[in-house]
């Protein structure tokens, strides 16, 4: 099994990875499917517009999430990675005026969101909480082309086919021959040991067989848009859109901090105010739609970020090139729980998103300082531990409300659980693995108002006013 640091660490824009950057690259996709002509249909006459209808999840949070403006986005052409934050209300505006899209190296499509983007409230499809089905058609309205898609979390999208194929244990992704192809952390430490490598020299080496001399200088570009995301939400402030009239707290609670540097004491649990406020920064910054890395999901992207930005300020003997090692090993535990459970929200609730989140962070904090491979598969499993059964209910369908100090509490555990296992030999009752296989059954059972509905939990007890 092999999942790229650069698949669990994607550039994107916010709000979510499975409900905004996910729609978008199944738009961008579906419109790569009408370039090449991809089972068009026999006897359609002139391509000439486009619709979409919105499934389970996507409906249900799709406007709080922005998922209309994602699929806008898309079908115009443009991609989370590459997309400028700043000019997406001016892109969505257009179309909205106008009912057509403008993709590029195509004619212009009718898209009226209005009419031809439906959020549909009955059953979800089949293959996940989280479908869109795209379709395109000629001047008479016969069906030109049609695909369903799947946002399976972290930004990852299948079509339907592809889901049945991975269903039936085919992949669909391409095949690299790495040194270290484990799929459970079992088999991490079993190679570890035989080989004598750390996780971080494993995962390197796998990642260089695809990426070769590139991989430090993508990994330090992740690392700098993560901390850029740090720097923006710690001096950004206002008021969240959205409509929950949600204050951003990360810029105010910063300038507090630094104006206690030059105390002579302060509390000792300041450190969690530290890795709280980096949280907090990213996740305002991703609910306000900024530039954001998936870590391992945008409604948790602030754990990894803050626990790694914690580790350069604030630990003893930081160097700035360990925060490789750190994406690294972060990624490693970040694949183990994709390929054996799920990382989204709509899936199994918000312990696959900063429950996975906290276990990442929490390995690669303490890999970096200077734990054992059983120690750092601890730290995991300590984290993750203790975000099991944790749902995912947000206020309006906004990743604002409970999510925002989801991601700060999230980054506390992650750096307890990494200093627990630190204090140990690496010994424990239980396994990685079998933690992994509770959050999967957990989020089996879990009832479907608790997984990114917003129909239970918080996201129906809203004060009064």
């Amino acid at each position: 099994m092999f999942l790229s640091v650069f698949d669990i660490f994607k550039i994107g824009i916010g709000p979510s990875s499975s409900h905004t950057m996910g729609p978008m690259v199944a738009a961008a996709r579906f419109l790569e499917k009408l370039r090449t002509g991809t089972d068009k249909v026999p006897g359609s006459g002139q391509l000439f517009g486009l619709k979409a209808s919105l499934h389970g999840s996507l409906a249900f949070t799709g406007k709080g999430h922005a998922t209309d403006r994602a699929v806008i986005l898309g079908l115009s052409g443009l991609m989370p990675d590459t997309l400028d934050p700043a000019k997406v209300d001016e892109i969505e505006a257009q179309v909205r005026k106008t009912g057509f899209v403008h993709p590029h190296d195509m004619p212009a499509l009718k898209f009226d969101p209005d009419q031809d983007l439906v959020f549909d409230y009955g059953p979800p499809l089949p293959g996940h909480a989280n479908g869109l089905v795209l379709s395109a058609h000629d001047r008479q309205g016969n069906t030109y082309q049609k695909e369903v898609y799947y946002s399976i979390g972290g930004g990852f999208v299948v079509t339907d086919t592809e889901l049945q194929k991975a269903a039936a244990g085919a992949s669909n992704a391409p095949i690299h021959s790495i040194p270290y192809p484990f799929a459970m952390a079992e088999e991490m430490l079993q190679m570890g040991n035989a080989s004598g490598k750390t996780i971080a020299q494993m995962k390197r080496l796998n990642e260089e067989e695809v990426h070769g001399n590139g991989l430090n200088p993508k990994l330090d570009r992740i690392w700098d848009v993560m901390n850029s995301c740090i720097e923006r939400g710690l001096t950004t402030e206002g008021i969240l859109p959205g409509g929950l009239k949600v204050k951003r707290r990360a810029s105010a609670i910063y300038t507090q901090l630094q104006s206690e540097k030059g105390f002579n004491a302060v509390q000792p649990h300041q450190a969690n105010d530290w890795l709280s406020v980096y949280a907090m920064a990213v996740n305002e910054e991703n609910a306000g739609g900024g530039r954001v890395v998936t870590s391992p999901t945008n409604g948790a992207a602030g754990v990894v970020p803050a626990v790694g930005r914690y580790y350069l300020d604030h630990c003893i003997g930081a160097r700035r090139e360990n925060i490789r090692d750190f994406l690294l090993v972060a990624s490693a535990i970040g694949g183990l729980i994709k390929h054996n459970a799920s990382i989204s929200g709509a899936e199994v609730g918000c312990q696959g998103e900063v429950g996975s989140a906290a276990a990442m962070a929490a390995a690669g904090l303490c890999a970096v300082l200077g734990g054992s491979n059983a120690q750092i598969e601890n730290a995991a499993e300590i984290a993750l531990e203790h975000h099991l059964g944790m749902t995912c209910d947000p206020a309006a369908g906004l990743v604002q409300v409970p999510c925002i100090e989801r991601n700060a509490l999230g980054s506390i555990k992650a750096v307890s659980a990494a200093s627990l296992a630190l204090r140990g030999d690496g010994t424990h009752f239980m396994p990685l693995d079998n933690c992994i296989n509770v959050m999967r059954e957990t989020g089996r059972d879990m009832h479907v108002k608790y997984k990114e509905t917003s129909q239970g939990g918080i996201a129906v007890n809203l004060p009064e006013c």
